[in-house]
């Protein structure tokens, strides 16, 4: 007999230890694909707030000491930067994942894959981050990504919309232009490790599009209407910055959902 999903999301969304999360994470996603997790349990609500360790510090995203590469501590801080969104996505997948109930079985195992592969992310960076002599926690961080997530707990589709096909998909518009900076700076492993990480992350923004538009049929929703409202509703910031738009296609974004972020961000000027 299957287990309960929720309860056991919800223990690894607990967990402060960060290196413990993430084998949490891929132990779920192995259950999972064994058949030995049932989502049609009754539900079990993730916590308002997910276990993270005593450090990093949290500051304020302007806090944030500015990373200059060409120092091995500026390196290792962008490296570390990187490293604590990681682990926020792992928590974030586990919450989308344990929040909403009722779904489709592929919604839960599509979340569960994405905890798994930030997992995995977490840990290449985490031990990059090791090899320059440093680790997680060394530097101060910001907590930006689970405040959307605190944000958007009360509504699937809004946590669609906000989360993977606005902050996550920021992703996919800055790793060319981080790559470059790290391999100017000489660091060729975190470059390689981008590479890596920027091909999943396509599938993890495509994640988010799936279910985003799953949901605009099941409510009658237009896409681009409602990807509009919610970015007016929730008062986004509109310093969005240059889009990738090829890598956005590929991770399944429309044309016309581009050029409402486009007009977006142009309204501010």
């Amino acid at each position: 007999m299957a287990a309960p999903l929720f309860p056991a999301v919800r223990e690894a969304l607990c967990l402060t230890d960060p290196y413990a999360k993430a084998d949490a994470a891929q132990a779920i996603w192995a259950a999972w694909q064994a058949g030995q997790l049932d989502h049609t349990a009754p539900p079990c609500p993730p916590p308002d707030q997910a276990g993270r360790p005593p450090r990093p510090q949290l500051v304020p995203p302007q806090a944030v000491p500015r990373r200059r590469l060409g120092t091995p501590a500026g390196r290792a801080a962008l490296v570390h930067a990187i490293t604590h969104i990681e682990f926020n996505a792992i928590n974030l997948a586990l919450d989308a994942a344990g929040r909403f109930h009722g779904l489709p079985r592929d919604y839960y195992g599509d979340w569960l894959r994405v905890a798994a592969e930030e997992a995995h992310h977490f840990r290449l960076l985490s031990n990059h981050l090791n090899s320059l002599a440093y680790a997680y926690g060394d530097f101060p961080a910001h907590d930006g990504l689970w405040v959307m997530a605190e944000k958007t707990a009360g509504d699937v589709l809004t946590r669609m919309t906000l989360v993977p096909r606005l902050l996550e998909a920021r992703g996919l518009d800055v790793t060319p232009a981080m790559q470059a900076r790290l391999l100017a700076a000489g660091d060729r492993t975190a470059a390689g490790l981008l590479d890596i990480i920027f091909r999943d992350e396509v599938g993890h923004v495509a994640v988010g599009n799936r279910w985003f538009r799953w949901l605009c049929a099941e409510r009658g929703l237009d896409p681009a209407e409602t990807f509009r409202d919610h970015l007016v509703k929730f008062e986004v910031s509109r310093n969005i910055g240059e889009l990738n738009i090829e890598a956005r296609l590929q991770a399944g974004f429309e044309l016309d959902e581009l050029a409402v972020l486009q007009a977006y961000a142009l309204s501010a000027e």
